[in-house]
Protein backbone atom coordinates (compact mmCIF):
# COMPACT_ATOMS: atom_id res chain seq x y z
CA UNK A 1 0.00 0.00 0.00
CA UNK A 2 3.12 2.42 0.78
CA UNK A 3 3.79 5.05 3.33
CA UNK A 4 1.22 7.78 4.23
CA UNK A 5 3.06 10.27 5.48
CA UNK A 6 6.77 11.62 5.45
CA UNK A 7 7.45 9.57 8.58
CA UNK A 8 6.07 6.47 7.32
CA UNK A 9 8.49 7.18 4.65
CA UNK A 10 11.18 7.52 6.47
CA UNK A 11 10.62 3.98 8.18
CA UNK A 12 10.25 2.27 5.10
CA UNK A 13 13.47 3.55 4.41
CA UNK A 14 14.53 2.29 7.68
CA UNK A 15 13.31 -0.92 6.93
CA UNK A 16 15.38 -1.45 3.57
CA UNK A 17 18.59 0.48 4.49
CA UNK A 18 18.87 -2.64 7.31
CA UNK A 19 17.77 -5.35 5.18
CA UNK A 20 20.51 -4.20 3.10
CA UNK A 21 22.78 -3.72 6.05
CA UNK A 22 22.46 -7.13 6.96
CA UNK A 23 22.61 -9.02 3.31
CA UNK A 24 25.58 -6.71 2.67
CA UNK A 25 24.32 -5.61 -0.23
CA UNK A 26 24.96 -2.34 -2.42
CA UNK A 27 21.54 -1.10 -3.19
CA UNK A 28 21.19 0.33 0.46
CA UNK A 29 23.26 2.85 -0.72
CA UNK A 30 20.69 4.85 -2.40
CA UNK A 31 18.14 3.97 0.33
CA UNK A 32 20.64 5.60 3.09
CA UNK A 33 21.44 8.51 0.85
CA UNK A 34 17.58 9.22 0.33
CA UNK A 35 16.81 8.45 3.88
CA UNK A 36 18.89 11.61 4.86
CA UNK A 37 17.52 13.60 2.14
CA UNK A 38 13.52 13.00 2.92
CA UNK A 39 14.64 13.63 6.46
CA UNK A 40 16.06 17.37 5.46
CA UNK A 41 13.21 17.67 3.77
CA UNK A 42 10.56 17.09 6.77
CA UNK A 43 12.82 19.47 8.78
CA UNK A 44 12.59 21.93 6.16
CA UNK A 45 8.56 21.85 5.78
CA UNK A 46 8.55 22.02 10.12
CA UNK A 47 10.63 25.48 9.30
CA UNK A 48 7.99 27.01 6.68
CA UNK A 49 10.22 26.96 4.20
CA UNK A 50 7.99 26.06 1.25
CA UNK A 51 4.71 28.10 -0.11
CA UNK A 52 3.02 25.34 0.63
CA UNK A 53 4.12 22.71 3.05
CA UNK A 54 1.01 20.33 3.23
CA UNK A 55 1.78 19.94 -0.88
CA UNK A 56 5.36 19.29 -0.09
CA UNK A 57 4.86 16.32 1.59
CA UNK A 58 2.16 15.10 -0.59
CA UNK A 59 4.80 15.56 -3.18
CA UNK A 60 7.56 13.83 -0.85
CA UNK A 61 5.16 10.88 -0.11
CA UNK A 62 4.20 10.30 -4.15
CA UNK A 63 7.78 10.80 -4.91
CA UNK A 64 8.79 8.62 -2.36
CA UNK A 65 6.45 5.77 -2.64
CA UNK A 66 7.91 5.27 -6.43
CA UNK A 67 11.00 3.92 -4.86
CA UNK A 68 9.47 2.30 -2.33
CA UNK A 69 7.28 0.29 -4.24
CA UNK A 70 9.97 -0.38 -6.56
CA UNK A 71 12.46 -1.93 -4.38
CA UNK A 72 9.05 -4.12 -3.01
CA UNK A 73 8.66 -5.13 -6.15
CA UNK A 74 12.11 -6.25 -6.88
CA UNK A 75 12.05 -8.70 -3.92
CA UNK A 76 8.88 -10.08 -4.86
CA UNK A 77 10.50 -10.99 -8.36
CA UNK A 78 7.54 -8.58 -10.18
CA UNK A 79 7.97 -6.23 -12.96
CA UNK A 80 9.99 -2.25 -12.36
CA UNK A 81 10.57 0.29 -14.97
CA UNK A 82 13.85 -0.33 -16.96
CA UNK A 83 15.37 2.57 -15.25
CA UNK A 84 15.37 0.78 -11.67
CA UNK A 85 16.07 -2.53 -13.50
CA UNK A 86 19.33 -0.55 -14.06
CA UNK A 87 19.85 0.66 -10.96
CA UNK A 88 18.84 -2.37 -8.42
CA UNK A 89 20.75 -5.06 -10.28
CA UNK A 90 24.19 -3.30 -9.84
CA UNK A 91 24.56 -4.51 -7.02
CA UNK A 92 24.73 -7.86 -8.20
CA UNK A 93 28.27 -7.12 -9.24
CA UNK A 94 30.98 -5.93 -7.54
CA UNK A 95 33.21 -3.29 -9.15
CA UNK A 96 30.55 -0.29 -8.95
CA UNK A 97 31.47 2.22 -6.70
CA UNK A 98 29.14 3.48 -4.35
CA UNK A 99 28.89 6.88 -6.50
CA UNK A 100 27.87 4.76 -9.48
CA UNK A 101 25.30 3.38 -7.34
CA UNK A 102 24.10 6.26 -6.02
CA UNK A 103 23.79 7.98 -9.64
CA UNK A 104 21.90 5.08 -10.49
CA UNK A 105 19.71 5.44 -7.60
CA UNK A 106 19.02 9.46 -8.51
CA UNK A 107 19.16 8.90 -11.78
CA UNK A 108 15.47 6.57 -12.16
CA UNK A 109 14.85 8.61 -9.27
CA UNK A 110 15.00 11.90 -9.98
CA UNK A 111 14.96 11.76 -14.07
CA UNK A 112 11.85 9.28 -14.42
CA UNK A 113 10.13 9.74 -10.63
CA UNK A 114 10.05 12.69 -10.06
CA UNK A 115 8.40 14.10 -12.82
CA UNK A 116 5.95 11.48 -12.21
CA UNK A 117 5.07 12.47 -8.91
CA UNK A 118 4.98 16.28 -9.15
CA UNK A 119 2.17 15.56 -11.96
CA UNK A 120 0.40 13.46 -9.71
CA UNK A 121 0.37 15.99 -6.45
CA UNK A 122 -0.10 19.01 -9.10
CA UNK A 123 -2.56 18.15 -11.90
CA UNK A 124 -3.26 19.96 -14.42
CA UNK A 125 -2.92 23.89 -14.51
CA UNK A 126 -1.74 23.25 -10.84
CA UNK A 127 1.69 21.91 -11.82
CA UNK A 128 2.81 25.43 -12.59
CA UNK A 129 1.86 26.88 -8.94
CA UNK A 130 4.35 24.02 -7.66
CA UNK A 131 7.50 25.18 -9.61
CA UNK A 132 8.89 27.44 -6.61
CA UNK A 133 8.76 24.98 -4.16
CA UNK A 134 10.28 22.72 -6.56
CA UNK A 135 13.16 24.90 -6.83
CA UNK A 136 13.73 24.78 -3.55
CA UNK A 137 14.54 21.95 -3.45
CA UNK A 138 17.20 22.46 -5.81
CA UNK A 139 18.74 24.07 -2.73
CA UNK A 140 18.29 21.93 -0.26
CA UNK A 141 20.09 19.20 -2.62
CA UNK A 142 23.06 21.56 -3.06
CA UNK A 143 23.68 22.67 0.01
CA UNK A 144 23.88 18.97 0.77
CA UNK A 145 26.72 18.79 -1.82
CA UNK A 146 29.68 19.14 0.72
CA UNK A 147 28.39 16.59 3.20
CA UNK A 148 28.21 14.24 0.77
CA UNK A 149 31.51 14.23 -0.13
CA UNK A 150 32.77 14.23 3.08
CA UNK A 151 30.90 10.94 3.68
CA UNK A 152 32.23 9.55 0.42
CA UNK A 153 35.85 10.80 1.52
CA UNK A 154 35.39 8.06 4.51
CA UNK A 155 35.09 5.43 1.64
CA UNK A 156 37.77 6.45 -0.78
CA UNK A 157 39.85 8.96 1.29
CA UNK A 158 41.83 10.11 -2.30
CA UNK A 159 38.27 12.57 -2.61
CA UNK A 160 39.70 14.58 0.02
CA UNK A 161 42.80 15.24 -2.62
CA UNK A 162 40.56 15.76 -5.22
CA UNK A 163 38.21 18.43 -3.06
CA UNK A 164 41.12 20.10 -2.43
CA UNK A 165 42.61 20.14 -5.54
CA UNK A 166 39.52 20.73 -7.61
CA UNK A 167 38.25 23.63 -5.55
CA UNK A 168 34.85 24.99 -6.24
CA UNK A 169 34.83 22.77 -9.76
CA UNK A 170 33.78 19.20 -8.24
CA UNK A 171 31.15 21.14 -6.41
CA UNK A 172 30.00 22.92 -10.05
CA UNK A 173 29.95 19.67 -11.50
CA UNK A 174 27.70 17.90 -8.78
CA UNK A 175 25.62 20.68 -8.71
CA UNK A 176 25.33 21.28 -12.56
CA UNK A 177 24.58 17.67 -12.79
CA UNK A 178 21.85 17.49 -10.00
CA UNK A 179 20.20 20.86 -11.56
CA UNK A 180 20.02 19.52 -15.26
CA UNK A 181 18.30 16.56 -13.59
CA UNK A 182 15.90 18.10 -11.83
CA UNK A 183 15.15 20.38 -14.79
CA UNK A 184 14.33 17.53 -16.93
CA UNK A 185 12.09 16.18 -14.27
CA UNK A 186 10.25 19.57 -14.37
CA UNK A 187 9.71 19.38 -18.17
CA UNK A 188 8.50 15.86 -17.67
CA UNK A 189 5.89 17.20 -15.12
CA UNK A 190 4.72 19.93 -17.38
CA UNK A 191 4.32 17.63 -20.20
CA UNK A 192 2.18 15.09 -17.98
CA UNK A 193 0.26 17.63 -16.16
CA UNK A 194 -0.89 18.40 -19.58
CA UNK A 195 -2.20 15.08 -20.98
CA UNK A 196 -5.50 14.16 -20.83
CA UNK A 197 -5.32 10.86 -22.35
CA UNK A 198 -4.19 7.51 -20.23
CA UNK A 199 -2.58 6.25 -23.31
CA UNK A 200 -0.97 9.37 -24.01
CA UNK A 201 0.40 9.41 -20.86
CA UNK A 202 1.60 5.73 -20.86
CA UNK A 203 3.26 5.82 -23.97
CA UNK A 204 5.13 9.32 -22.87
CA UNK A 205 6.32 7.85 -19.16
CA UNK A 206 7.92 4.58 -21.23
CA UNK A 207 9.73 6.47 -23.76
CA UNK A 208 11.21 8.19 -21.23
CA UNK A 209 11.71 5.37 -18.63
CA UNK A 210 13.43 3.78 -22.20
CA UNK A 211 16.30 6.98 -22.20
CA UNK A 212 17.00 7.69 -18.84
CA UNK A 213 17.52 3.00 -18.77
CA UNK A 214 19.98 4.09 -21.90
CA UNK A 215 21.90 6.89 -19.51
CA UNK A 216 21.79 4.55 -16.45
CA UNK A 217 23.94 1.82 -18.45
CA UNK A 218 26.07 4.43 -19.73
CA UNK A 219 26.49 5.54 -15.75
CA UNK A 220 27.63 1.58 -15.37
CA UNK A 221 29.66 0.61 -17.75
CA UNK A 222 31.13 4.30 -18.69
CA UNK A 223 34.13 2.87 -21.16
CA UNK A 224 37.21 0.90 -20.80
CA UNK A 225 39.18 4.10 -19.26
CA UNK A 226 37.20 5.49 -17.02
CA UNK A 227 36.27 1.79 -16.12
CA UNK A 228 39.93 0.96 -15.84
CA UNK A 229 40.17 3.91 -13.27
CA UNK A 230 37.04 3.42 -11.56
CA UNK A 231 37.76 -0.37 -10.85
CA UNK A 232 41.36 1.28 -9.01
CA UNK A 233 38.61 2.95 -7.01
CA UNK A 234 36.78 0.10 -6.03
CA UNK A 235 40.03 -1.84 -4.98
CA UNK A 236 41.07 1.38 -2.21
CA UNK A 237 37.36 1.71 -0.58
CA UNK A 238 36.85 0.93 2.90
CA UNK A 239 34.83 -0.56 5.05
CA UNK A 240 32.13 -3.46 4.33
CA UNK A 241 28.80 -2.62 2.79
CA UNK A 242 27.04 -2.16 5.94
CA UNK A 243 30.31 0.38 7.64
CA UNK A 244 29.47 2.54 3.71
CA UNK A 245 25.76 2.65 4.62
CA UNK A 246 26.49 4.06 7.69
CA UNK A 247 29.18 6.28 6.59
CA UNK A 248 26.11 7.85 4.30
CA UNK A 249 23.06 7.39 6.73
CA UNK A 250 24.72 8.50 10.13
Amino acid sequence: MGAGSIDGVLAELDGIIEVCRRRGTADGYFAALYRRVTAEVKVRIARGEFEDGARMERLDVVFANRYLDAWAARERGEPVTESWVVALTCCQSFWPVVLQHLLLGMNAHINLDLGIAAAAAAPGPGIHGLKNDFDTINAILAEMVDDVQDRLAQIWPAMRWLDRSGGPVDEAVVNFSMRRAREHAWSVAIALAGMQAPEAREAFICATDASMATLGRRVRHPGVKLSFILAFIRLRERGTVGEKIDALFR
